[in-house]
Protein backbone atom coordinates (compact mmCIF):
# COMPACT_ATOMS: atom_id res chain seq x y z
CA UNK A 1 0.00 0.00 0.00
CA UNK A 2 1.47 3.60 -1.11
CA UNK A 3 1.52 6.22 1.72
CA UNK A 4 -1.26 8.49 0.16
CA UNK A 5 -3.36 5.17 0.58
CA UNK A 6 -2.61 4.49 4.07
CA UNK A 7 -3.59 7.77 4.92
CA UNK A 8 -6.69 7.42 3.15
CA UNK A 9 -7.52 4.57 4.94
CA UNK A 10 -6.30 6.38 8.08
CA UNK A 11 -8.62 8.93 7.42
CA UNK A 12 -11.78 6.63 7.04
CA UNK A 13 -11.72 5.03 10.54
CA UNK A 14 -9.89 7.43 12.32
CA UNK A 15 -11.07 6.74 16.20
CA UNK A 16 -12.91 3.25 14.94
CA UNK A 17 -10.88 1.50 17.26
CA UNK A 18 -12.58 2.78 20.36
CA UNK A 19 -16.01 2.09 19.31
CA UNK A 20 -17.73 -1.43 20.78
CA UNK A 21 -19.83 -3.48 20.16
CA UNK A 22 -21.77 -4.65 17.20
CA UNK A 23 -23.28 -1.81 15.16
CA UNK A 24 -26.24 -1.75 12.35
CA UNK A 25 -25.18 -2.68 8.37
CA UNK A 26 -26.71 -0.53 5.79
CA UNK A 27 -25.32 -2.07 3.52
CA UNK A 28 -27.76 -4.08 1.98
CA UNK A 29 -29.92 -1.00 2.06
CA UNK A 30 -32.01 0.32 -1.38
CA UNK A 31 -30.15 3.01 -2.95
CA UNK A 32 -31.33 6.64 -1.70
CA UNK A 33 -31.56 9.89 -3.93
CA UNK A 34 -30.80 13.27 -2.77
CA UNK A 35 -33.78 14.82 -3.33
CA UNK A 36 -35.44 11.65 -1.09
CA UNK A 37 -33.92 13.41 1.63
CA UNK A 38 -35.84 13.33 4.87
CA UNK A 39 -36.01 17.03 5.74
CA UNK A 40 -37.72 17.26 9.35
CA UNK A 41 -37.37 17.23 12.48
CA UNK A 42 -37.21 14.50 14.59
CA UNK A 43 -40.74 12.49 14.95
CA UNK A 44 -42.77 15.16 12.58
CA UNK A 45 -45.01 14.33 11.14
CA UNK A 46 -44.72 16.80 8.34
CA UNK A 47 -41.68 17.86 6.47
CA UNK A 48 -40.33 21.44 6.50
CA UNK A 49 -40.78 23.19 3.77
CA UNK A 50 -38.37 22.86 1.04
CA UNK A 51 -37.87 25.87 -1.50
CA UNK A 52 -35.29 26.57 -4.41
CA UNK A 53 -33.93 29.68 -5.55
CA UNK A 54 -31.70 30.14 -9.13
CA UNK A 55 -28.55 31.75 -8.49
CA UNK A 56 -27.67 33.31 -11.70
CA UNK A 57 -25.40 36.37 -9.84
CA UNK A 58 -22.94 33.94 -8.53
CA UNK A 59 -23.23 31.71 -12.28
CA UNK A 60 -22.14 35.74 -13.52
CA UNK A 61 -19.17 36.14 -10.90
CA UNK A 62 -17.82 32.16 -11.57
CA UNK A 63 -18.76 32.39 -15.27
CA UNK A 64 -20.96 29.25 -14.98
CA UNK A 65 -22.40 27.97 -18.09
CA UNK A 66 -25.46 26.89 -16.40
CA UNK A 67 -27.34 29.16 -13.50
CA UNK A 68 -27.66 26.44 -10.35
CA UNK A 69 -30.42 26.17 -8.00
CA UNK A 70 -29.86 26.21 -4.48
CA UNK A 71 -32.18 24.48 -1.98
CA UNK A 72 -32.87 25.65 1.69
CA UNK A 73 -35.75 25.73 4.26
CA UNK A 74 -37.44 28.65 5.61
CA UNK A 75 -39.84 28.62 8.59
CA UNK A 76 -41.55 32.05 8.68
CA UNK A 77 -42.15 34.07 11.95
CA UNK A 78 -43.75 37.41 13.22
CA UNK A 79 -43.47 40.23 11.07
CA UNK A 80 -40.51 42.15 12.04
CA UNK A 81 -38.67 38.86 13.69
CA UNK A 82 -34.86 38.66 12.83
CA UNK A 83 -33.52 36.07 10.56
CA UNK A 84 -31.45 33.12 11.78
CA UNK A 85 -29.62 31.51 8.37
CA UNK A 86 -27.98 28.12 9.23
CA UNK A 87 -24.89 27.27 7.29
CA UNK A 88 -24.12 23.44 7.45
CA UNK A 89 -20.36 21.65 7.10
CA UNK A 90 -18.16 19.62 5.11
CA UNK A 91 -20.05 16.42 3.70
CA UNK A 92 -23.16 17.45 5.41
CA UNK A 93 -26.77 19.66 4.60
CA UNK A 94 -29.02 21.04 6.17
CA UNK A 95 -30.65 18.26 8.50
CA UNK A 96 -27.46 18.49 10.53
CA UNK A 97 -29.74 21.65 11.79
CA UNK A 98 -32.23 19.48 13.13
CA UNK A 99 -31.90 19.96 16.64
CA UNK A 100 -31.85 24.05 16.11
CA UNK A 101 -34.59 24.62 13.44
CA UNK A 102 -37.69 24.07 15.16
CA UNK A 103 -36.35 25.01 18.18
CA UNK A 104 -35.46 28.56 16.41
CA UNK A 105 -38.41 29.26 14.97
CA UNK A 106 -40.40 28.84 18.30
CA UNK A 107 -37.93 31.29 20.20
CA UNK A 108 -39.53 33.87 17.58
CA UNK A 109 -37.13 33.62 14.75
CA UNK A 110 -37.19 33.39 11.28
CA UNK A 111 -35.30 30.76 9.90
CA UNK A 112 -33.52 29.92 7.22
CA UNK A 113 -31.45 26.56 6.30
CA UNK A 114 -29.64 26.38 3.36
CA UNK A 115 -28.44 23.35 0.98
CA UNK A 116 -24.64 25.33 0.09
CA UNK A 117 -24.01 24.32 -3.58
CA UNK A 118 -22.76 20.48 -3.99
CA UNK A 119 -24.40 19.13 -1.02
CA UNK A 120 -27.99 17.61 0.02
CA UNK A 121 -30.83 18.39 -2.44
CA UNK A 122 -28.40 21.66 -4.34
CA UNK A 123 -27.62 21.77 -7.31
CA UNK A 124 -23.86 20.17 -7.44
CA UNK A 125 -22.55 21.62 -10.89
CA UNK A 126 -18.67 20.91 -11.77
CA UNK A 127 -17.64 24.56 -12.85
CA UNK A 128 -18.82 25.96 -9.27
CA UNK A 129 -15.13 26.46 -7.58
CA UNK A 130 -16.07 25.33 -3.98
CA UNK A 131 -13.91 27.65 -2.73
CA UNK A 132 -15.42 29.79 0.55
CA UNK A 133 -15.87 32.92 -0.82
CA UNK A 134 -17.53 31.22 -3.71
CA UNK A 135 -20.06 29.71 -0.85
CA UNK A 136 -20.13 32.66 0.95
CA UNK A 137 -21.28 34.63 -2.46
CA UNK A 138 -24.17 32.05 -2.88
CA UNK A 139 -25.78 32.45 0.54
CA UNK A 140 -25.02 36.34 0.04
CA UNK A 141 -27.56 36.39 -3.35
CA UNK A 142 -30.13 33.82 -1.93
CA UNK A 143 -30.73 35.74 1.59
CA UNK A 144 -30.82 39.11 -0.42
CA UNK A 145 -33.25 37.41 -3.18
CA UNK A 146 -35.40 36.67 0.08
CA UNK A 147 -35.23 40.29 1.12
CA UNK A 148 -32.80 39.89 3.92
CA UNK A 149 -30.78 42.42 4.53
CA UNK A 150 -29.24 41.50 7.39
CA UNK A 151 -28.99 38.33 8.57
CA UNK A 152 -27.71 36.76 11.72
CA UNK A 153 -24.95 33.75 9.90
CA UNK A 154 -24.63 30.55 11.96
CA UNK A 155 -21.83 28.68 10.08
CA UNK A 156 -20.51 24.98 11.13
CA UNK A 157 -17.08 24.07 10.48
CA UNK A 158 -16.91 24.78 7.09
CA UNK A 159 -19.75 26.79 7.19
CA UNK A 160 -18.26 28.70 9.71
CA UNK A 161 -15.50 30.03 7.46
CA UNK A 162 -18.31 30.53 5.20
CA UNK A 163 -19.73 32.47 7.38
CA UNK A 164 -16.58 34.28 8.07
CA UNK A 165 -15.47 34.81 4.28
CA UNK A 166 -19.19 36.53 3.90
CA UNK A 167 -18.31 39.01 7.11
CA UNK A 168 -15.12 39.51 6.43
CA UNK A 169 -15.82 40.80 2.46
CA UNK A 170 -19.60 42.59 3.47
CA UNK A 171 -18.89 43.35 7.25
CA UNK A 172 -21.81 46.03 7.27
CA UNK A 173 -24.23 43.21 6.71
CA UNK A 174 -24.68 40.42 8.80
CA UNK A 175 -25.89 41.72 12.29
CA UNK A 176 -24.62 38.49 14.45
CA UNK A 177 -22.01 35.96 13.74
CA UNK A 178 -22.23 32.27 15.12
CA UNK A 179 -19.03 29.99 14.84
CA UNK A 180 -19.66 26.63 15.67
CA UNK A 181 -16.49 24.28 15.70
CA UNK A 182 -15.79 27.18 12.37
CA UNK A 183 -12.94 25.96 10.13
CA UNK A 184 -10.85 29.22 9.09
CA UNK A 185 -8.77 29.48 11.59
CA UNK A 186 -5.82 26.30 11.54
CA UNK A 187 -2.87 27.56 9.83
CA UNK A 188 -1.57 25.23 6.71
CA UNK A 189 1.22 25.60 4.95
CA UNK A 190 1.91 25.04 1.08
CA UNK A 191 3.27 21.20 1.96
CA UNK A 192 0.17 20.54 3.94
CA UNK A 193 -2.10 22.04 1.21
CA UNK A 194 -0.25 19.83 -0.90
CA UNK A 195 -0.87 17.24 0.97
CA UNK A 196 -4.68 17.51 1.13
CA UNK A 197 -5.04 17.65 -2.62
CA UNK A 198 -3.10 14.79 -2.90
CA UNK A 199 -4.93 12.39 -0.49
CA UNK A 200 -8.59 13.88 -1.52
CA UNK A 201 -10.05 12.27 -4.17
CA UNK A 202 -13.43 11.51 -5.41
CA UNK A 203 -12.35 7.29 -5.61
CA UNK A 204 -11.55 8.04 -1.83
CA UNK A 205 -15.00 9.31 -1.01
CA UNK A 206 -16.51 7.07 -3.01
CA UNK A 207 -14.73 3.57 -1.99
CA UNK A 208 -15.20 4.09 1.44
CA UNK A 209 -16.57 1.10 3.43
CA UNK A 210 -18.88 0.84 5.69
CA UNK A 211 -17.05 0.53 8.68
CA UNK A 212 -14.81 3.57 7.51
CA UNK A 213 -17.96 5.41 7.57
CA UNK A 214 -18.93 4.81 11.11
CA UNK A 215 -15.68 5.97 12.36
CA UNK A 216 -15.31 9.18 10.20
CA UNK A 217 -19.09 10.12 11.47
CA UNK A 218 -19.21 8.72 14.62
CA UNK A 219 -16.06 8.88 16.00
CA UNK A 220 -14.86 11.59 14.54
CA UNK A 221 -17.63 13.52 15.00
CA UNK A 222 -19.08 12.79 18.22
CA UNK A 223 -18.57 12.13 22.06
CA UNK A 224 -22.67 11.34 22.68
CA UNK A 225 -23.25 9.25 20.57
CA UNK A 226 -26.79 8.28 20.74
CA UNK A 227 -29.74 5.43 18.55
CA UNK A 228 -31.36 7.98 17.05
CA UNK A 229 -28.83 9.87 15.43
CA UNK A 230 -27.98 6.60 13.25
CA UNK A 231 -29.36 8.19 10.43
CA UNK A 232 -26.00 9.54 9.68
CA UNK A 233 -25.12 6.24 8.64
CA UNK A 234 -27.75 5.58 6.64
CA UNK A 235 -28.02 8.16 4.56
CA UNK A 236 -24.39 7.98 3.85
CA UNK A 237 -23.81 4.81 2.99
CA UNK A 238 -27.23 4.69 0.90
CA UNK A 239 -26.47 8.18 -0.75
CA UNK A 240 -23.45 6.49 -2.08
CA UNK A 241 -25.02 4.22 -4.47
CA UNK A 242 -27.18 7.35 -6.01
CA UNK A 243 -25.70 8.45 -9.55
CA UNK A 244 -25.78 12.06 -8.13
CA UNK A 245 -23.19 10.76 -5.31
CA UNK A 246 -20.15 11.21 -7.91
CA UNK A 247 -20.91 14.91 -8.16
CA UNK A 248 -21.32 15.29 -4.55
CA UNK A 249 -18.11 13.70 -3.96
CA UNK A 250 -16.49 16.55 -6.63
CA UNK A 251 -17.80 18.79 -4.46
CA UNK A 252 -16.25 17.88 -1.11
CA UNK A 253 -12.69 17.35 -2.80
CA UNK A 254 -13.17 20.88 -3.89
CA UNK A 255 -14.26 22.27 -0.90
CA UNK A 256 -11.45 20.45 1.16
CA UNK A 257 -9.06 22.11 -1.27
CA UNK A 258 -10.78 25.53 -0.20
CA UNK A 259 -11.05 24.86 3.47
CA UNK A 260 -7.25 24.20 3.79
CA UNK A 261 -6.40 27.78 1.41
CA UNK A 262 -7.93 29.61 4.55
CA UNK A 263 -4.97 32.34 4.70
CA UNK A 264 -7.41 35.44 3.36
CA UNK A 265 -9.92 34.31 6.45
CA UNK A 266 -6.94 34.48 8.88
CA UNK A 267 -5.38 37.48 7.99
CA UNK A 268 -8.18 39.27 7.92
CA UNK A 269 -10.19 38.59 11.22
CA UNK A 270 -9.91 41.94 12.28
CA UNK A 271 -11.92 43.17 9.65
CA UNK A 272 -15.30 41.62 11.23
CA UNK A 273 -17.44 44.16 12.95
CA UNK A 274 -20.63 42.01 13.74
CA UNK A 275 -20.82 40.71 17.02
CA UNK A 276 -19.81 37.05 17.44
CA UNK A 277 -19.62 33.77 19.34
CA UNK A 278 -17.30 31.16 18.52
CA UNK A 279 -19.07 28.06 20.12
CA UNK A 280 -17.48 24.82 20.11
CA UNK A 281 -16.58 21.37 21.77
CA UNK A 282 -13.86 21.19 23.99
CA UNK A 283 -13.26 17.35 22.85
CA UNK A 284 -13.09 18.03 19.30
CA UNK A 285 -11.31 15.62 17.69
CA UNK A 286 -11.11 17.71 13.71
CA UNK A 287 -9.86 20.82 14.78
CA UNK A 288 -7.15 20.85 15.52
CA UNK A 289 -6.15 18.70 11.78
CA UNK A 290 -5.03 15.18 13.97
CA UNK A 291 -2.68 13.93 11.35
CA UNK A 292 -1.13 17.48 10.94
CA UNK A 293 -1.11 19.17 13.97
CA UNK A 294 -2.51 17.45 16.88
CA UNK A 295 -3.21 19.53 20.12
CA UNK A 296 -5.93 21.40 21.79
CA UNK A 297 -8.98 22.94 19.83
CA UNK A 298 -9.36 26.03 22.35
CA UNK A 299 -5.83 26.77 21.45
CA UNK A 300 -7.46 26.80 17.50
CA UNK A 301 -10.36 28.63 18.41
CA UNK A 302 -8.70 31.31 20.77
CA UNK A 303 -6.68 32.35 17.79
CA UNK A 304 -9.53 34.17 15.97
CA UNK A 305 -11.28 35.19 18.80
CA UNK A 306 -8.20 37.13 20.13
CA UNK A 307 -8.71 38.74 16.58
CA UNK A 308 -12.28 39.14 15.93
CA UNK A 309 -12.75 42.19 17.65
CA UNK A 310 -15.31 42.19 20.91
CA UNK A 311 -15.66 38.07 19.91
CA UNK A 312 -16.75 35.74 22.53
CA UNK A 313 -15.28 32.29 22.87
CA UNK A 314 -17.47 29.50 24.52
CA UNK A 315 -16.42 26.05 24.93
CA UNK A 316 -18.92 23.08 25.87
CA UNK A 317 -17.29 20.17 27.56
CA UNK A 318 -17.29 16.99 26.84
CA UNK A 319 -18.71 17.32 23.12
CA UNK A 320 -17.41 16.73 19.85
CA UNK A 321 -16.94 18.53 16.43
CA UNK A 322 -20.39 18.46 15.51
CA UNK A 323 -21.67 20.28 18.91
CA UNK A 324 -24.78 20.84 17.73
CA UNK A 325 -26.28 17.69 17.43
CA UNK A 326 -23.79 16.17 19.86
CA UNK A 327 -24.92 18.29 22.81
CA UNK A 328 -27.93 20.48 21.29
CA UNK A 329 -29.10 20.91 24.70
CA UNK A 330 -26.48 23.14 26.17
CA UNK A 331 -25.67 24.17 23.00
CA UNK A 332 -28.82 25.59 22.31
CA UNK A 333 -29.11 27.40 25.19
CA UNK A 334 -25.69 29.19 24.59
CA UNK A 335 -27.19 30.19 21.35
CA UNK A 336 -30.06 31.59 22.06
CA UNK A 337 -28.56 33.51 25.17
CA UNK A 338 -26.63 35.00 22.82
CA UNK A 339 -28.71 35.82 19.95
CA UNK A 340 -30.45 37.92 22.94
CA UNK A 341 -27.81 39.85 24.00
CA UNK A 342 -27.93 41.24 20.10
CA UNK A 343 -28.44 44.85 19.35
CA UNK A 344 -31.03 45.68 17.57
CA UNK A 345 -31.05 44.64 13.52
CA UNK A 346 -29.76 47.56 11.85
CA UNK A 347 -32.74 48.02 9.68
CA UNK A 348 -36.36 46.63 9.83
CA UNK A 349 -36.82 43.16 7.74
CA UNK A 350 -39.56 41.45 5.69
Amino acid sequence: MSPFRALKALLLVAGLGSSTGCVRSYASAPPLAFQDLDYASPGAKEPWPLKRLALPETAATYRMARVPEMAYVELPAAPGARTVVLIHGLGSYLKFWSAQIDALQRAGYHVIAVDLPGYGKSDKPGSFPYTMEAMADAVRELTRSLGVEHPILVGHSMGGQTALSYAIRYPDEPSGLVLVSPAGFEKFSQKEKDWFARVMSTEFIKTAPEYGIWGSVRQANFQHWRPELEWLIEERVRLAKSPEFDAYAYANVRSVRGLANDDFVRDNLHRITAPTIILFGEADRLIPNPFLHGGFPRDIFEYGHARIPGSKLVGLEGCGHTVQLDCPVPFNAALEAFLKSLPEARAPEP
